[in-house]
């Protein structure tokens, strides 16, 4: 289990998911933009509550794992859905020329210093 330090707080919560919640911050927070988020976590006599997070560019999420008799908290819809939201922050990715692209041709056309022509 890990617990998220955040905004005076603590919360406890899985291992996983704790770690999709700072990649999910960063993201947000590389876009400026925020989101209000609820996550599984333990209270303090063992019970499974939610918790409500604001996450964006003002986040100061501290995460430290936490040796715990509690159960591991798993939630795969929850982390598969942070990650997605994740890589959509992330834009698309970059992808090689295709061969009948007109990147080879570009670079005929640069000038190297003291060639005195692009080629």
């Amino acid at each position: 289990m890990k617990r998220i330090s955040y905004a005076g707080s603590t919360v406890l919560t899985g291992d996983d998911i704790a770690d999709a919640v700072v990649q999910y911050a960063a993201a947000l927070a590389r876009e400026e933009k925020s989101a209000a988020i609820d996550i599984p976590a333990v209270s303090e006599d063992g019970r499974l509550i939610t918790a409500n997070l604001l996450i964006g560019p003002a986040s100061q999420l501290v995460v430290i794992p936490e040796d715990t008799s509690f159960d591991e908290i798993i939630d795969d819809k929850i982390v598969a859905s942070f990650t997605a939201e994740t890589r959509k922050l992330a834009g698309p990715l970059p992808r090689a020329s295709e061969p009948d692209d007109d990147a080879g041709s570009l670079l005929t056309d640069i000038e190297y210093p003291g060639s005195g022509t692009g080629q």
